[in-house]
């Protein structure tokens, strides 16, 4: 009876962050992607056609002489209490999945500030590749764009490495920073060998829906109903119909050799900002095992234990892990999350 509650709650929360997507579906006019049912309009590369939970504003960029758009939700609180505190999605997810924790937040009395990094969600795709110092760069100009000195961050996820790279890079600018269930507490050149990009977009290209759901509920979401995961594959195969469809594929990919090429792990042990992790004791998510000899793939993604054993080499570091929860802590476990989340910025 416990797991059917949990379920039936997991299915609520989901249910709230794509409420404007699932409402669209269901206007007259647009068909389902249903086997036998005619396809409905595409989204665009940018996530055209697909609602988010509150308003999408666009900040102009530079990267490496590119014209880009970031896109970002600025979510006021009911009564502020001076503080602000920004998201960061992970790579799979569009931002609209913070919905949750945005509503945590504003009515604790939060400033909430949600961007989609250059190259994900509603933000331009670049034709260059992705590194993680120009989302740093890009995540700080959208600080100064909104007059904001100082934030919070709570990241998941690939977030949480981006989390990193501002926390070194712009200590003076962070509170705390929690990072939810992150990726790269390891080198994954340990243990993956280099992939060519190429190879990476054919295999990339040749995934089904049902060969992307089951790695979601295989890595990501093992205790999250189907039915509310449903969402989160619409986001992204709705956009195969898009004639800038390999754009979105090659950018897609080239986030993918950033996490491999770039790794934060060695930075975080001389991180200076006040750090909590807050990990799923069941999250063995590690980004390119299947890619890994086999010997070496059981040793990778034991990130609840990486988390642990990282944070007592930081000056102002902690761990903890909550039981029966996964990658999608957020999800997974929401009151034991919150009650962390918001004890640690509230000191």
């Amino acid at each position: 009876m416990k797991r059917l509650v949990v379920a039936a709650g997991l299915a609520a929360l989901l249910a709230l962050s794509f409420a404007p997507a699932r409402a669209a579906e269901r206007e007259p006019g647009i068909a389902q992607s249903e086997p036998g049912i005619a396809q409905r309009e595409p989204y665009g590369i940018d996530l055209e056609g697909f609602p988010y939970p509150y308003p999408v504003n666009l900040l102009p960029l530079v990267n490496v002489g590119e014209q880009l758009r970031m896109a970002y939700m600025d979510i006021a609180p009911a009564q502020a209490n001076g503080r602000v505190v920004m998201l960061l999605h992970g790579r799979n997810f569009p931002s609209s999945y913070w919905a949750p924790e945005i509503k945590v937040l504003t009515e604790a009395g939060y400033r909430v500030v949600v961007p989609d990094q250059i190259g994900f969600g509603k933000s331009s795709k670049p034709s260059g590749e992705l590194h993680f110092d120009d989302l740093a760069r890009n995540t700080i100009a959208l600080l100064d764009h909104l007059g904001i000195t100082k934030a919070d961050i709570v990241a998941h996820s690939m977030g949480g490495m981006v989390g990193v790279r501002i926390a070194r890079a712009y200590p003076d600018r962070v509170n705390h920073l929690v990072l939810a269930a992150p990726i790269g507490l390891e080198d994954y050149r340990m243990y993956v060998p280099p992939t060519p990009t190429e190879k990476i977009i054919e295999r990339e290209d040749k995934l089904t829906a049902e060969g992307y759901r089951k790695q979601l509920e295989n890595n990501y979401a093992p205790k999250i109903p189907p039915e509310a995961m449903t969402p989160f594959i619409d986001a992204r195969f709705n956009i195969k119909g898009s004639a800038e469809y390999p754009r979105w594929l090659r950018s897609f990919v080239s986030s993918g050799q950033m996490i491999y090429r770039e790794p934060v792990v060695h930075e975080i042990p001389l991180m200076t900002t006040p750090t909590l992790f807050i990990m799923g004791a069941d999250d063995h998510n590690a980004p390119g095992r299947p890619s890994a000899p086999e010997a070496l793939r059981p040793k990778m993604g034991q990130n609840a234990e990486l988390a642990k054993a990282l944070a007592p080499k930081m000056a102002h570091g902690s761990a903890e892990v909550i039981e029966n929860a996964g990658h999608l802590v957020f999800l997974d476990a929401p009151d034991k999350f919150n009650a962390l989340m918001l004890a640690f910025l509230a000191k």
